[in-house]
């Protein structure tokens, strides 16, 4: 492909808002030895990172991928992610991030959705029907790395979600690649040449999005390939964190370190610590504004979907303790009917498509399925994330897509999986198995095993339980809210000698 303008001239290119490509060589071409992204003991300067996406770009070019391609990506969290996809920006492509740990039949189900023209991190022959490159994929460097035209993305990434079924869905973000790199999103109060610390995998939907952004905006991005929470004090000592994203499982471990070694860590640094991504317990929440101080802890309510959000300061949850923020103008919470409630009732709560939106959301009002209610100064309370749906350890799991997987266990009726609360995860999956008369009833490590090539372990249950009794009642109906509660009240219950 054609070179563009050279660093030289990119440097004296007076800032605007640009492609997410070229924002990444303007931030090489602005300060080129600057550190841009570390995993490890492995770092890239702004240079290096812009030159391997480059020929990479040049590289997908080769092999047919031009603007408007679809691309999945299944990588490892890493550089070569990021260097692969903003190889792909470079060139105009949408970037599918997907995980590496899903197993064919999940993988086929959503490349099916997405048909896209390349599949980059599965061996060739996995997939019959689909062009592959393996996960082992590595920068040419004999392919030139010089900065390339800017090309625009007609939409930048699509991510995977179950909605309320489990059953895989393509949220495609309709935006263009554009970002400016020197206004960072006031939601995430990223700063400009800022140091942040992302521990999450790197094909969820925030982490995706922030990381990416980030170096967009000349951050030094530090990852961690598995999170450790001695590890990750380590990491903000080691490169001087100011801002750190966090999901509550992640806050808990930490928390609970042995006090003295929390406290001797060096976390002075830190201006901001974001959590995001599943509900945080008030032990956690309390004991994190305790140890760094409310003007440094914040929370994001958000989704993928990107139908509403709200940002939410330490001091703002200690006047209104529980609350995930301010709701947003013209949030409503709604009964069953549509009616909008009032302050206090907990209802569904739906979002306005924002005025002039880029995402083409139609006008009207949309839900993430959320359940909660508003009190009389505006700040919302969720009551329960999406009544079925399982967030575990900071990643949503669906109950309707591990029940399919189960019944197709010989001699297995029903099967209804539900959340229990977990001190670790907050919540995990537990399966009730409803058996046919006279089956034999496998142990929980048989029907484990036999999920094996049917779900990824993270979607595993942690726990199992066998019946003989009915799951579901006269009208074909399975209550999972009644069968959890049964559940919680039993653990509740005092043991009787």
């Amino acid at each position: 492909m054609s070179i563009g303008l050279s660093y030289e001239e990119l440097a004296a290119t007076p800032v605007r808002e640009m492609s997410m490509g070229l924002a990444l060589s303007w931030q090489a071409a602005r300060e080129p030895d600057r550190p841009a992204l570390s995993m490890g003991e492995v770092t890239y300067t702004r240079m290096e990172l812009d030159q391997a996406a480059n020929r990479m770009a040049r590289t997908f070019a080769s092999l047919g991928v031009r603007q408007g391609s679809k691309v999945a990506v299944l990588l490892q969290t890493g550089p070569m992610h990021h260097i692969v996809c903003f190889g792909l920006w470079k060139i105009g492509a949408t970037v599918i991030p997907l995980s590496w740990r899903l197993v064919d039949s999940e993988l086929e189900k959503i490349l099916g959705a997405a048909d896209p023209e390349l599949v980059v991190g599965v061996e060739p022959g996995r997939l019959p029907g689909f062009r592959t490159l393996p996960p082992e994929i590595a920068v040419d460097p004999t392919v030139p790395g010089d900065p390339m035209p800017e090309v625009l993305s007609p939409i930048w990434k699509a991510s995977t979600s179950g909605g309320s079924t489990g059953i895989p869905k393509l949220i495609w973000d309709r935006r263009p690649s554009l970002i400016h790199p020197f206004q960072p999103m006031a939601l995430l109060k990223i700063d400009v040449d800022d140091t942040i610390l992302h521990p999450a995998a790197a094909y969820h939907n925030s982490p995706f999005c922030q990381v990416n952004w980030a170096l967009c905006w000349g951050a030094n991005v530090v990852l961690m390939g598995r999170f450790d929470a001695e590890a990750w004090l380590r990491e903000v000592e080691r490169h001087r964190i100011r801002w750190a994203y966090l999901v509550p499982t992640m806050m808990s471990r930490i928390l609970n370190l042995p006090r003295e070694l929390r406290e001797s860590a060096d976390v002075s640094s830190i201006r901001i610590a974001m959590h995001m991504a599943a509900p945080c317990p008030d032990w956690v929440k309390a004991g994190w504004i305790e140890w760094l101080g409310p003007e440094r802890i914040w929370e994001v309510y958000a989704g993928t979907e990107g139908y509403g959000s709200t940002l939410l300061s330490g001091e703002e949850w200690l006047a209104h303790r529980g609350t995930v923020g301010r709701a947003p103008d013209g949030a409503e919470v709604r009964d069953e009917e549509g009616r909008a409630l009032l302050p206090g009732e907990v209802g569904a709560l739906y979002f306005p498509a924002p005025p002039g939106n880029r995402a083409n959301l139609a006008p009207g009002y949309y839900t993430y399925g959320d359940m909660g209610w508003v009190d009389a100064d505006g700040y919302l309370y969720i009551a329960d994330r999406r009544t079925d749906m399982i967030v575990s350890g900071g990643g949503n799991l669906y109950p309707a897509e591990i029940e399919a997987a189960i019944e197709q266990y010989p001699g297995v009726v029903a099967v209804a999986v539900i959340g229990l609360p977990d001190a670790d995860l907050g919540s995990v999956p537990h399966a009730i198995v409803e058996l046919e008369p006279g089956a034999r009833q496998p142990t929980p490590q048989e029907l484990l095993a036999f999920l094996g090539e049917k779900l990824a372990r993270t979607k595993h249950p942690r726990s199992v339980e066998f019946t003989r009794e009915p799951l579901r009642d006269d009208a074909g109906k399975m209550r999972r809210s009644r069968l959890r509660q049964a559940r919680l009240s039993a653990a509740r219950e005092p043991a009787r000698a």
